[in-house]
């Protein structure tokens, strides 16, 4: 098992610019099966969760073409049915989460997949239902398969996926994803309320109306799809990871340094901004830049009325529960307190035991909700050895880590490579003392 050893204390100056977003990848990268034409993509972030996807989709058939780091193009013109029915097909969707995203295409395209329960991050439990159940709204049937562990997705012989209006259990990203790609190439109308709105389901639509989808309502929780026969290729650049550039605010604010993030799509960003600048980070932009100013004390905001600062995920516009672990972790050097209300995920805050042991002032209230009480920077956080649980708790322990005094060693460390891509390598260039082992 791999491990960082991370030096703390270090100073950061410097640019760093972001990857491509790791779960509009997962997205986009699923879509090129929708066509038998080729796709090109940029932009692509190298990192283990996508690299895996590209080698299953290989795996399938399709002719992947590396041109150059990030810039890729992908040709599905002659899949195996067989191989995607095989049980060694899904035991290798089943340790990948990003393999949800492949079941509508190969359901819209050739009437039938199986879905496993995906793997992934073990952060709680993560429901499928919104896909199956929206699968079976277009007209598709299912059946649970015991000796695969998976369940199995056809189109009845003779029949085809129709359009259909359909209220969405919860606004799934990846539910939404999987329902809109299955429903572009079925017959009629389809409505999808209650759907998913960020930025990277966006990106995914656009880039399927590039493709010859039409999709209507494209940024709000309605969208409307008018199934087409067949779609063609096209070429689609990816977004920045806004994950990844709330991590870098993150570092920088728990590290009381200077930075400057580059090309981060600002206007996409949404509401993560501002959500750092009630902890006190003050962030500027810089045309499409952040600029994070070195600050001596960050304090946290109140409510208008006095009361603790909440922050909590919610669906977009909403915060990304993947940004709670880093700000949690930045909160702990802040001065003032915050509750960190997560609630899409039960196990996602259990870290904090970590953070902790190295010194953070933090009351775990229940599976979902976390007190941080600030030491201002008065109290530096201890070193330790830790291991990742999962992609964000790790940037968040290593992040910690460069703050601490001493030195600490962060195992498992396959968890943050699954959505950093050189991480080590990127933050070293900036002033960090991080080496892999």
């Amino acid at each position: 098992m791999s491990s960082f050893v991370v030096e703390g204390g270090h100073k950061l100056s410097g640019t760093i610019r972001p990857q491509g977003a790791k779960n509009e990848a997962l997205q986009v990268i699923s879509a090129v099966l929708m066509t038998s034409e080729e796709v090109t993509i940029s932009n692509i972030p190298e990192i283990l969760d996508v690299r895996n996807l590209i080698l299953l989709l290989e795996g399938m058939g399709v002719k992947v073409t590396r041109h150059e780091k990030g810039v890729y193009t992908f040709k599905a013109d002659e899949i195996d049915r067989g191989y995607i029915m095989s049980a060694d097909f899904v035991a290798k969707c089943a340790k990948l989460r990003g393999s949800v995203m492949v079941v509508g295409p190969l359901l819209a395209r050739f009437g039938q997949a199986y879905f496993p329960k995906p793997g992934g991050d073990q952060i709680g439990r993560r429901r499928v239902d919104t896909h199956i159940l929206g699968f079976m709204n277009l007209g598709a049937e299912q059946e649970y398969v015991h000796e695969k562990r998976a369940f199995y997705l056809h189109v009845p012989e003779g029949k085809c996926l129709e359009g259909r209006y359909m209220l969405l259990d919860e606004a799934s990203v990846t539910g939404t994803a999987n329902i809109v790609m299955a429903a572009c190439l079925a017959k009629g109308v389809t409505t999808i309320y209650n759907a998913a709105c960020e930025p990277y389901l966006q990106q995914l639509c656009k880039m399927l109306v590039r493709m010859g989808a039409k999709i209507e309502g494209i940024a709000s929780n309605r969208l409307t799809i008018t199934g087409v026969d067949s779609l063609g290729g096209t070429e689609h650049k990816i977004l920045p990871d806004m994950i990844e550039i709330g991590s870098f605010i993150a570092l920088a604010a728990l590290n009381r340094s200077s930075i400057t993030i580059k090309d981060v799509a600002y206007d996409e960003l949404g509401i993560i901004p501002e959500s750092f600048r009630r902890l006190g980070v003050n962030l500027e932009r810089r045309g499409d830049d952040i600029f994070v100013p070195e600050q001596e004390s960050y304090v946290i905001d109140s409510f208008l009325d006095g009361s603790i600062m909440t922050i909590a995920d919610a669906p977009w516009p909403g915060l990304s529960p993947d940004l709670l672990s880093v700000m949690l972790v930045t909160a702990t050097q802040c001065k003032g307190s915050v509750l960190i209300h997560q609630k899409m995920f039960e196990s996602r805050l259990f870290f904090v035991d970590k953070l902790i042991d190295m010194g953070a002032q933090i009351i775990l209230c229940d599976p979902h909700r976390a007190v941080v009480v600030g030491h201002d920077h008065t109290y530096r956080l201890r070193a330790g050895n830790m291991t990742s649980p999962d992609i964000r708790a790790g940037i968040a322990l290593l992040i910690a880590a460069m703050s601490a005094k001493g030195t600490s060693v962060i195992s498992n460390i396959d968890q943050i490579d699954r959505g950093y891509e050189d991480i080590d390598i990127r933050l070293n260039a900036l002033g960090a003392r991080i080496t892999r082992q």
